[in-house]
């Protein structure tokens, strides 16, 4: 089968044909069908993040069951999945207490299957790694089961893809991290596939007042369609923030930040008024730092929340996320503007730091 290879971080994907063992205990072969391109993998591929290698990079997927290994129930043959990328142990305690975004004992952070070895090899023998655990930059793969969420009958596999990244990141982290309430008035910094679904789950939760920021003015159009209902394009730290103010007659209850960066981490903080919540979306370069002013802050009981997966349940919210789309709740494909092959995932990278575009999925 054909996979996207990276030696090392800070090293150009390359396509390469690699033999896939069969699943073992608790395992499950899948065919993929679509992979979102995400900036977390743009974050290992420029080195901004330490992984080993060589691995196959690629996390926001959606696939059909091809076969089973011991043990596995729940699952069949010819069954649409979407991934998740932290496939929980169901054993330690932040699973049992329902916390599976927090799960402290899986293999997935070790890019491994839960016996610490993996699937993939090259012609020559050679180990490959699967990023996170499930690799979605390939034609087939192993994964864990727990890792595999079956989709209601309907979804379209790009959308169930997205699912199982974007759109829970994003939308998980209004509903679920910060449980937005309805007549809120919200802020978005950054408008790719997380902060765009950002913009959703908050129409979804009722804000009254959702204010999009990029500086791509026309990913505020695409907000806009998405239940924004006002649009400011990023300029100068000041003006922006005094936009903001404007927008949201004097600060935002909510401010999320969906980007990674210090700057806007900081405006992020800068713009709450007293009372109001600064949600941290976007997952910065490693040893990136942030700084705020501690005393009005404080006097303010102002809140930061870190929201990691938008706390995400698969087995309960990836279905749920589906069903609201099927419904017309949550419009996933309007996020994806490009459709790739394999061969064209560094060409997503490219546009993905110019800024340029939403989502860019790979079809198989």
């Amino acid at each position: 089968m054909r996979a996207a290879v990276i030696d090392r971080p800070g090293t150009p994907l390359v396509v390469e044909d690699l033999t896939l063992d069969e699943p073992r205990d608790g395992e499950v072969r899948v065919r993929m069908v679509a992979s979102g391109v995400c900036h977390s993998d743009l974050h290992v591929r420029d080195g901004d993040w330490e992984r080993p290698g060589p691995i196959v990079l690629g996390h926001e997927g959606a696939a059909m069951v091809e076969a089973l290994g011991a043990g596995v129930t729940g699952l069949q043959a010819g069954q649409l999945v979407a991934l998740t990328w932290y496939a929980p142990c169901l054993h330690c305690p932040a699973c049992q207490a329902g916390r599976q975004w927090a799960c402290s004992g899986s293999a997935s952070v070790r890019h491994r299957m839960a016996d610490e070895t993996t699937r993939l090899h090259r012609t020559d023998g050679g180990e490959v790694l699967a990023y996170l655990s499930i690799g979605t930059f390939a034609e087939a793969q192993v994964v864990p089961a727990t890792a595999a969420v079956p989709m209601p009958e309907g979804t379209p596999p790009e959308v169930a893809a997205l699912i199982g990244c974007c759109v829970s990141t994003g939308v998980g982290a209004v509903v679920k991290t910060a449980r937005v309430e309805p007549g809120s008035s919200v802020v978005v910094f950054g408008l790719g596939g997380v902060g765009l679904s950002v913009v959703m789950g908050a129409a979804l939760a009722g804000a009254a007042r959702i204010v999009a920021v990029d500086r791509v003015a026309a990913k505020l159009d695409v907000a806009r369609e998405l239940g924004a209902t006002d649009g400011i394009v990023a300029r100068d730290a000041a003006e922006t923030l005094a936009a903001i103010r404007d927008a949201t007659d004097g600060g935002p209850d909510y401010a999320f930040e969906a980007i990674g960066l210090p700057a806007t981490v900081e405006q992020a903080i800068e713009v709450l008024p007293p009372g109001g919540t600064a949600v941290l979306v976007g997952l910065t370069p490693f040893g990136a730092r942030a700084s705020f002013e501690v005393f009005p802050f404080v006097d303010g009981s102002r809140r930061i929340l870190g929201s990691n997966y938008g706390y995400a349940v698969a087995a309960i919210d990836f279905p749920r996320y589906a069903r609201l789309h099927l419904a017309g709740r949550l419009p996933i494909d309007r996020l994806i503007d490009r459709r790739i092959t394999l061969d064209g995932i560094e060409d997503a990278f490219a546009r993905m730091r110019r800024g340029e575009g939403l989502r860019s999925v790979v079809t198989f």
